[in-house]
C-alpha cells in the first residue's frame, strides 16, 4: 500500500537523515541515539544487530570516542516511500569520512534502507540496515561461474552431498 507523501512529512524526515548525519560528525552519541525510538534495530554493514536506542548511543559513544573520532558522516537521502499512515522507508547513501581524508574512498560506500515512523517527537528511526555498495554482477546462466555451479550441483547429488541430502530427512 502507498501512501500519499505529505509535503511538511518529507521535509521532516529528510532533517531527520540531516540530523543523524550531523550528531555522527560531531560525535555526539545522544543527539545519534535522539533519531531513534525506543525499541529500534539497527543492524550494522557487517551484519551485527543492535536492539533499542540505548544500545545505539552506547555503541556509538565508543565508536566517537575511538576508532571513529572525528570522522563525518556524509551522505545523501535518495528516496522516500510512504507505506503507511505515519510510516515511510527511506533509502541514503552515506559513507565515514575519516579524518585524515579529504574524498570519499569508494569501497567505503554504504547504503542505509531506514524505516522511520511518526512519534509525538516527530520523525524518528525505528529500523536501519546499513550495507556496503558492492555491486557485482548477475552472470549469464551460459557464463563460466554458471556452468561451474551447476558441474559442482551434479557432482555433490552423484556423490550424496550437500543439502539436497540433509533436507531430504527433515
Amino acid at each position: 500500500m502507498r501512501t500519499q507523501p505529505s509535503t511538511d512529512d518529507d521535509r521532516q524526515i529528510r532533517r531527520l537523515f540531516e540530523q543523524f548525519m550531523q550528531a555522527w560528525t560531531a560525535g555526539d552519541a545522544q543527539a545519534f541515539g535522539a533519531c531513534f525510538t525506543e525499541d529500534s534495530d539497527y543492524v550494522s554493514y557487517d551484519g551485527t544487530r543492535a536492539v533499542g536506542r540505548a544500545q545505539h548511543q552506547h555503541n556509538h559513544d565508543r565508536l566517537f570516542r575511538g576508532v571513529l573520532a572525528g570522522s563525518a558522516l556524509v551522505g545523501e537521502l535518495e528516496s522516500i516511500r510512504h507505506i503507511a499512515p505515519g510510516a515511510a522507508i527511506i533509502h541514503g547513501t552515506a559513507s565515514v569520512l575519516m579524518p585524515w581524508r579529504s574524498h570519499l574512498p569508494k569501497r567505503r560506500l554504504s547504503r542505509q534502507s531506514v524505516v522511520v515512523v511518526r512519534t509525538d517527537q516527530g520523525w524518528r528511526i525505528t529500523a536501519i540496515h546499513n550495507g556496503r555498495v558492492r555491486p557485482i554482477t548477475v552472470p549469464d546462466p551460459d557464463a563460466l561461474p554458471s556452468r561451474m555451479s551447476r558441474l559442482m550441483n551434479r557432482t555433490a547429488h552423484r556423490l550424496g552431498i550437500g543439502h539436497h541430502r540433509a533436507t531430504a530427512h527433515l
